[in-house]
This record gives C-alpha cells, structure tokens and sequence, in this order.
C-alpha cells in the first residue's frame, strides 16, 4: 500500500562514514547488468592530445575491451548489459552507428556558447555571481555525455541547450552570420526532404522485389523468371508464357493439382523461415534489472516480477551480490526487426532511449526481411514496418546535421516527420501520414513539426510517383472509384458496420493476446522463434491454397473486396442474378474465418509484419458479406419504401454497392484494432478520391471507436506497452487521482542522497557506490539530491556524476567538491584551461524541480508530461523529503489503470 505523507519522517539516513568503512575493505565487483557507458566509446575514438593524456590516466579499473562502448564498432560488437567499474559483459550484436563524443570541453560549443553569451570566469565580479552564473553556464552548455540505454530524454536540458545554441548563432550580425544562421534553418528542410526521398526509394524496392518473388509459390514465368504472374500474361489469368510447378514436375508422376499444393507449402515455409532467420540476427539481450518484458510484438511475453525499489537498501554486500547474479542469469531477449515496429516507434518519440532499435543494422534487416515476410503469403502487410524503416531512415539521416545528432529533443522532431512518411509510402496518402504521426505516434509535435512533416510526407509521395511502383502511375496501394452515391437507408446499416467491426477488432485484440499467453508459452515454443513460424506458415499454406481469397496478396485481395463490379468483373465477387448470391456468401464466409483464424496466430511472430491492411482485409469480408446481403434483400424485395425507389432500376448495383460496405467496414475494423479515427477516414477519403463517401467513413468510424472502446479500452499497441512494461507516459491519458505527492513519496535512504552539512567535500568510492545502486535499480537517468542540514541545495545527475568520476585519475583517494562554500572552504580559482577535476560543481543543477509534499498529483502529472522530467524533487516545509522518479510514476499509473480506479 502507498504510504501517505506523514508516514515517514522528512530526513532519516544511516551514518555514511560508516558505510564507508563497512565496505571499503570488500568492494562490490560483481558485473552490474545494467548499460555501458559512452565514456568508453569516447576515450577510444578520440583523437584530442588532452583525451589522449587523460585515457593515459584513467584508473586501471576500467577495464577496455571489444565489448566496453555502447555504440557499435565497424564489426558490429556491442555490449548493452554492463556499467562502468563492472567485471561481467554479455556481447549483443544489434546497434547504431553513432558519432562519439569527446571528454575535452576547453573548446566545446559550449564553452564557446558561455564565452559568447558573456559567462566567461575572467568577467565575473564577484565570486557569487561567478558561482551562480558558472552553475547555469554548466547545466545548458557544456559537454553532456550521451544518453545511456534504456534511459529517458532529458527534454528540459536539450530544450535549453538549443536555446543557447540558437542565441550564439543569432549574435553574429556580419553576413558570415547571417549565411550560417539562414543555413542553420534550413538544415531541418534539407533533412526532412532527404528522408522523404530515401524513404520512397525503399518503399520501391520492396514492393518491386517482393511482387516479383510473390508469384513463386505458383509458378514462374519462362521468358523473366523475375516477372509476377500479372506481368507475365499481361493481366490475363493464364497464359502459354506462365508455367505451374505442377507442369514443370510432371516427371514426377504426382498429379498436377497435388504438385501445386505441395509446392505453394514448401516456398510459404520457405520464405517465412527465411525471413525468421533474417529477424534472428538482431538479437539484442536486455539486462533484467531493467523492467522490461521485451522489445518486439509479444503479447506473450513473461511478465517480469514487480520489484519494490524504494526497499532496496542494499546495506549487504550480500544482497547486492544476489541482485547482479539475478540479473545475469536471466536476461531479457528482443529482436528489433520482428513485428511492426510502430508501438516501439511511439516508445522512442515518447523521450525512451532504445540504441540500436533505428540502426543501420535494423534497417537493412528489415528491409531484406518484410521482402521475404510478404513473399510467403502470410496474413501480414507492410504498412506497420515501413513506418520502422522509415524512422530507421530518420534517425540515421540525423547524423548528418549534429543540431540534430546531438539533441535528441530536436532528433524526435525529425522521428515524428519519418514515422509519418512511412505511413505516406504505404498507404500512398501523404495527409494520413501527417494525421498519422499526431494521432497515433507523436509525443511531441509543434506547429513546426506539423509543416515539416507535411513537406516530408509531400517528398515522399512525389518521389513514390516518379519511380512508379505499382506501374499505374499512381502512389496509392489500390485506387477504387465509385460512380454511384449512397442511399439514405445505407446509413443505418454504415452504422451497423460500425458496431460489428468496432466489437470484431476489440474481439481480434483478445484472442490474440490469449493465443499468445497460450500458445506462445509454450516452452519449446518459446525457446525456438523459427518454430513458431514455420508452424504458422505450413498451417497457412495448407489452408490458403485451396481458396484463391485466401491466396492472395493482402492488398490486392482488399481491392478485389472493396472494387464495384462495373470496374472488376474477374474476381468472382459480381452476381448476375441474385440466385448467385448465397453462393458468394458462402465463399466469404469461409475466406472470413480462415483470414481471422490466420490473422490472429501470425501477429506476433518473429518476423517484420503488420497489422494494418491484414486487420482491413478481415473487415473488408466482413463488410462484403453486409453488403451482398442488403444487396440480396434489395432483389427479393424491390418494391418496399425503405429503398427509396432504386430498387427497380433493374441493375443490381444501382442500389446497393458492396464494394462500399467492404472498405467501410475495413476501415471500421482497423479503427477496432488500432483506435486510429481521423487518420483512417483521410486514408480512406485519399485512397477512393470519393467526397460523397467520406460521410459513410466518418460515421463509421467513430461507431466503431466507441464499441471497441467499451469492449476492449486499449488498442493492439497500448496492450503492448502495457504487457511489454514500456515506460511510457501517455500525454492523452487524463486519469482521475484522489492522492497527493506524498502517497508515493519514498522515505530518504542514504544511498539516495548526498549529504554535504560536515563538509561540501564528498569521498569518490562513496559517491561511486551512491551511483551503482542507481544503476543496479535501473536509474541510469536518474539523480543523486545534495542536502545540506535537511535542506536540499542542488542535484546532480546520474550520467554527469558517472562522466565526472571517469575522468579522476586517483579515484580512491579522491576528495570531490560537492558545493561552492566560500565560507567554511575557500575554493581556489583555476585559470581556464586548467579545471579540476575533483570540482563537481559544474555538473550539479542547483536549482532542480522541486514541489511540496502535498501537491496535487494532477500537478505532478502535468509536471512530467508537459515538460518531460526524469524526476521531482519533493519538499515539506521547505526541506528535502525525498525523489519520485518518472518510471516510478509510471508504474504508479499503471497500477491505477489495473485497479480500474482511472
């Protein structure tokens, strides 16, 4: 139960000098599992004289080796599971390429922002103007070292620091100023445009390769082996030049219809377990002090056991012993090209640092592999992973301008504008890509980033039409023209589409999450990814083969659902009289159900798959099956007045158009799954050109958010966030709270804090052991307050303390300055290029977030939202009482969500 305020004193800490005597004679060496530091990436790559002299003096407890950065090195080598001063290091392959930063700030930009702004030392008049000033200039310009894994976006700090960056270049009023200033504006438009055009050229060769490979499983082509069936016989459905497997195997004895079965199997196996196999090599294992489930799409995935940090003292070094060898023996497995990608997309716009999710490594991956992925036939789509691979494109594209490859406030501006032409690309509607990032993924989106992202997704769809994928000339998927408007009557049964797909979606939500919690936890299953897969797809070819609506592409079987017959008359879906109708109606029942039942078991496998069109696919059965039955009613009974006259016309679809009823219960079941209501209705408006039918979408739509929204609250991705443990914070969540800070406030433990009332002088292997414990509870991004007689006079945070104790050349002998005490310690100054580096000061925020003990939690809520903390100091009566964390109020949230009390 949360304690209220008054259930704890305000300041209560153990005698640090003895704990510092209790543990000097046995440090703690066991391999903490918790991320590297950047700091070893920097004394390897760089090349300054002063970082090379400073590598030269780095204690020999830090020991280098192929696995000691958190970036990736040429080979591919990395190692995400160890902290600095740790003996244990698991290896994991999957990353990024990042620029390395340096530990020299004598002539850093922010140096040169201080000097510019008029912070230099030399110019203080004083030395408590000097210390004040000094503290602002350190906070927001100097150096930083770069975010660790699994931590959070310091939003304030990169807000801040581009404000001074901003104000430097603004200074220069001369016309090398103003053509750099003009530049620096521009960068954003050049990156942006960039993206667009690289994301547009990815989206070509994909869906050319896998159209080309698609046709496989059926046949070839004897001229171009490389030409798909449609090409091949010039959109006939047979053709001389096309040969079956059936026909070339004839050898064998087997009958031609048999030869086809087996040989449609064996390729859907094949591409499937070929694409596992490509998803595989991502393999990144996550330390378990970390309070993830994993990193990819599995409803199924082991929850991880709740563990009360705030009770962690961790007074033995027994305990924290047990703790390390927890963490090491069970690590957390993920593999970024699995799944779509896009719940982990949001995760990463939300501030959530995640290396190696947007590498080059995954990009290339998954490209390679979503190929495969679709060729199989499985009930999948693309859309989901483009918008990975797209803001794969954007992260990397980032690194060519270090406004944005070093601020990752302004990194997730350009992130929202990927995400957003991906959706562009696949759908072929630029405006559902922009409506798509703030809708759905966007965490952060100024009005800025709104007309940025409308250029990019702009780039993107003229870039899509110049290279032609489809060979139509067009950018969208499929283009689906209705020449007829809709009836008065159809709004009721628009309505009724509504409420059944809006409850299917919810429906498909449950049984895959029970599916996963079933199936997937199967041991064997669990242990072996590739068998799941090939599982799913040998069910799917035997069962697809032997329906051709089942046989086909996703897309293209969507638009043989949702096309009128005066267009289409090939696909079997056109009655001529209404005798044929039943028989329709029972091919598409059965397509339904096996497209739902096929559906429901690939979402989640270890494979790059979307759910999008799929989920769209299944609703357009759905609708197809509502609209041949209205259309039947309408024939059986022409002359009742609910039809408004057109029931004689004599035309069967001078009345009713079931090609309607499919997309609008496709986009009214993907709106089920996804929660998706604006961005749907403009995709759908963008794919038909059709404003008469924009209404019927709408209403649709919004049916269908609210039924699925009472049957099921959360959508497939915020089921996994919730499941996967993802500490996001969801700014468009409004919950109810009846408590106050207070209630989950923890008490104040002395490995917490930093106490500074004997002496502003703190010893180095007490400050080290403060920060692994930080680390052991998975806060690399957090904080050490500094209390000085209960009262809290600054904090410093976790990465800062860590860059400051690496770069002590004795650090077990070392005294470091925790405060400026002119009055009991007189600090002496230093000339500017000569720091000393015992002097903390710089790295300490002396002024941090701080509300009282009974603030309101709305309060505290907005606080974490809308400006983006890590955490919040809190006080009662003007003395420190203790930390709240952002993953700690996360998971308070979280707990309220479950108790239903939100």
């Amino acid at each position: 139960m949360p304690r209220s305020a008054h259930s704890h004193p305000s300041f209560q800490l153990v005698d640090e000098e003895d704990e510092v005597e209790g543990t000097s004679s046995s440090p703690i060496t066991t391999g903490l599992v918790t991320p590297t530091s950047p700091v070893a990436t920097r004394r390897l790559r760089s090349a300054r004289p002063s970082d090379l002299d400073l590598r030269s003096r780095l204690p020999s407890r830090l020991h280098l080796d192929e696995y000691s950065n958190l970036l990736a090195f040429p080979d591919g080598a990395r190692n995400y599971t160890s902290a600095p001063n740790t003996a244990a290091r698991i290896p994991s392959r999957a990353g990024s390429i990042l620029i390395p930063r340096h530990h020299n700030r004598s002539d850093s930009l922010g140096v040169r922002l201080a000097t510019a702004l008029g912070f230099d030392r030399s110019r203080r008049s004083s030395k408590g103007e000097a210390g004040l000033a000094e503290s602002k200039v350190s906070l927001f310009t100097d150096e930083r070292v770069w975010y660790d894994q699994f931590t959070s976006t310091d939003w304030v700090h990169d807000s801040i620091a581009d404000a001074f960056r901003l104000r430097d270049l603004r200074s220069r009023k001369d016309f090398r100023g103003r053509l750099y200033a003009w530049f620096d504006g521009a960068q954003g438009w050049i990156l942006v445009a960039i993206i667009g055009c690289i994301t547009a050229c990815l989206a070509y060769f994909i869906t050319i390769t896998e159209t080309s490979i698609f046709d496989l499983k059926e046949g070839y082509c004897t001229g171009h082996w490389r030409r798909n069936k449609q090409v091949c016989c010039f959109g006939e459905e047979e053709c001389s030049a096309w040969r079956s497997w059936g026909q070339r195997m004839t050898f064998t004895g087997i009958d031609r219809e048999w030869a086809d079965f087996i040989s449609y199997v064996v390729f859907v196996v094949l591409f499937a377990v070929a694409a596992c196999i490509l998803t595989l090599l991502t393999k990144t294992e996550v330390p378990s002090n970390y309070a993830l489930t994993t990193l990819d799409e599995n409803l199924g995935a082991d929850p991880k056991p709740k563990q009360d940090t705030d009770h962690l003292g961790f007074d033995t070094a027994a305990q924290s012993h047990a703790i390390h060898a927890k963490a090491l023996a069970s690590p957390t497995v993920y593999y970024p090209a699995a799944g779509s990608g896009v719940a982990e997309v949001k995760v990463i716009l939300s501030g959530f640092v995640v290396h190696g999710y947007l590498g080059v490594k995954t990009l290339v991956i998954k490209s390679l592999a979503v190929i495969l992925s679709l060729a199989s036939g499985l009930s999948l789509g693309k859309e989901g992973p483009y918008v990975h691979i797209a803001t794969c494109v954007g992260n990397i594209a980032c690194r060519l301008f270090s406004k944005y490859n070093h601020n990752d406030g302004k990194r997730r501006e350009v992130l929202s504008a990927s995400a957003a032409s991906g959706v562009g690309v696949a759908f072929g509607a630029p405006i559902g890509g922009v409506l798509f990032s703030q809708e759905e993924v966007s965490y952060y989106f100024p009005p800025k980033t709104l007309f940025r992202t409308f250029f990019c997704c702009i780039v993107a769809a003229l870039s899509l039409k110049f290279l032609n994928p489809y060979g139509t000339g067009k950018i969208v998927i499929f283009e689906v023209r209705y020449v007829t408007d809709w009836r008065f009557f159809e709004i009721f049964v628009f309505i009724l589409l509504g409420v059944l797909s809006g409850a299917l979606g919810a429906l498909f939500i449950k049984a895959s999450a029970i599916w996963a919690k079933t199936f997937r936890r199967i041991p064997l299953i669990k242990k072996w990814p590739v068998l799941e897969v090939a599982l799913v797809a040998l069910v799917t070819g035997l069962i697809s083969f032997w329906s051709r609506y089942t046989r086909l592409a996703v897309t293209e079987l969507l638009f043989e659902l949702a096309s009128p017959c005066k267009l289409d008359t090939s696909s079997g879906l056109c009655p001529t009289s209404g005798d044929e109708i039943p028989g329709i109606l029972r091919e598409l029942g059965i397509a339904f159900v096996v497209k739902s039942f096929l559906t429901t078991i690939t979402f989640g496998i270890k494979v790059p798959a979307g759910i999008y069109v799929p989920s769209m696919v299944v609703g357009g059965f759905l609708g197809r099956i509502v609209g041949h039955i209205v259309q039947y009613l309408v024939i059986k009974f022409p002359g009742a007045s609910i039809w408004g006259g057109c029931g004689t016309e004599g035309e069967l679809e001078s009345c009713v158009t079931p090609g309607v009823y499919a997309l609008v219960a496709a986009g009214a079941t993907m709106c089920g799954v996804t929660r998706l209501s604006v961005t749907l209705a403009v995709i759908l408006f963008e794919l038909t050109g059709s404003l008469d039918h924009v209404l019927p979408f709408s209403l649709a739509v919004l049916v269908a958010k609210w039924t699925a929204d009472a049957v099921e609250p959360l959508s497939i991705y915020d089921l996994l966030t919730e499941m996967n443990s993802y500490p996001l914070l969801d700014n468009k969540l409004r919950p109810v709270f009846t408590t106050d800070l207070g209630d989950i406030t923890p008490a104040v433990r002395s490995h917490r804090v930093i106490e500074i009332s004997k002496s502003p002088l703190v010893a180095a292997p007490l400050l080290r052991r403060k920060l692994e414990h930080l680390h052991t509870v998975g806060e690399l991004d957090g904080g050490l307050p500094i209390v000085r007689h209960n009262v809290l006079v600054g904090l410093i945070p976790a990465p800062d303390l860590e860059f400051a104790l690496d770069k002590l050349e004795n650090e077990d002998e070392s005294l470091c300055l925790m405060a400026q005490d002119t009055g009991q310690h007189e600090v002496e100054e230093m000339d500017d290029h000569e720091t000393d580096p015992t002097d903390f000061t710089p790295y300490i925020d002396p002024a941090p977030v701080a509300l009282d003990i009974h603030s309101p939690m709305d309060l505290v809520f907005q606080c974490f939202v809308k400006l983006g903390l890590r955490y919040i100091c809190v006080l009662r009566d003007g003395q420190y009482a203790g930390m709240v964390h952002k993953k700690s109020f996360v998971k308070y949230i979280k707990e309220l969500e479950q108790s239903g009390e939100t």
